[in-house]
């Protein structure tokens, strides 16, 4: 893999994790438009590491203050009275679907689903689903709270559509998002959830392929990919969480779309 390559590819990872387009749908599909040789899974490894550093950082503050109010709740002997405490519970809960999944269909997931049509085909039924939802969203009447506040239904429900994401084109942040604009919270609210959500179970992944990435034969490709997709999935998070605030989704629904009908449009030529 040459150094552009990877520069590329970190900046599609970083663009596709955190805005609801679908990172992993890129990563299959971009490649293989441009007729470069499929990248390794420690190359993916790296960029998801990227992007859990991205999330981390972006999120740092409200982390800490998770963890801050969820000890004190823990020593009062009352760890879901708090608002921090019930976030965590909520945030461990919604992890679970996810987890479970990525468990049981991992290996579909590096192998059978790793195939255009179905990204594809996912990009576009997803691109309707969150046009669905997001003409159901309320309109943000104040500023987003710095821990959301999630019922522990909903949060379950979060968590099942996040497990979906394991499929290539569904996207982790879009199907968050929309169940969360489905249950009826703010734009800004769904996705700042979402991204909170985004850091166990991607730190779950991570951990559990991270020696994935040692045996690499040339190690800078690795590292450019992997920086590119930390700065530019940070910028991702705060152009979104900034963009929701006053404007829809429909953009990317237009371009899920667009990438949809365009992957088809080449598997039909070629």
């Amino acid at each position: 893999m040459t150094i552009f390559h990877a520069f590329f590819l970190g900046l599609v990872q970083g663009l596709g994790e955190f805005l609801p387009i679908s990172s992993s749908g890129h990563l299959i599909v971009v490649p293989w438009l441009l007729g470069w040789p499929d990248q390794s899974l420690a190359f993916d490894v790296a960029l998801h590491v990227g992007t859990l550093i991205a999330v981390v950082y972006a999120f740092l503050g409200e982390w800490l203050t998770l963890l801050r109010g969820g000890i004190a709740a823990l020593r009062s002997g009352k760890p879901l009275q708090t608002p921090e405490g019930r976030l965590i519970a909520q945030l461990v809960v919604a992890s679970i679907p996810g987890a479970v999944t990525g468990l049981l269909l991992e290996h579909w997931a590096d192998t059978t689903f790793r195939s255009p049509a179905l990204v594809g085909t996912t990009m576009m039924v997803m691109g309707a689903l969150l046009f669905v939802a997001d003409r159901r969203a309320r309109t943000a009447l104040g500023s987003t709270p710095l821990v959301p506040q999630v019922s522990h239904r909903d949060a379950l429900l979060i968590g099942c559509a996040q497990a979906l994401a394991i499929i290539p084109g569904v996207s982790r942040s879009g199907a968050t998002i929309s169940m969360g604009l489905l249950l009826g919270y703010e734009r800004p609210e769904a996705a700042r959830f979402s991204f909170l959500l985004a850091t166990p179970i991607t730190f779950g992944a991570a951990l559990k392929k991270v020696p994935k990435l040692f045996p690499m034969a040339d190690p800078y490709p690795v590292l450019v990919g992997m920086t590119v997709s930390a700065i530019v999935g940070l910028l991702s998070i705060r152009l979104l969480l900034a963009y929701v605030r006053t404007r829809d989704y429909k953009p990317f629904v237009y371009y899920r779309f667009a990438f949809g009908l365009l992957t088809f449009a080449v598997l039909a030529m070629r």
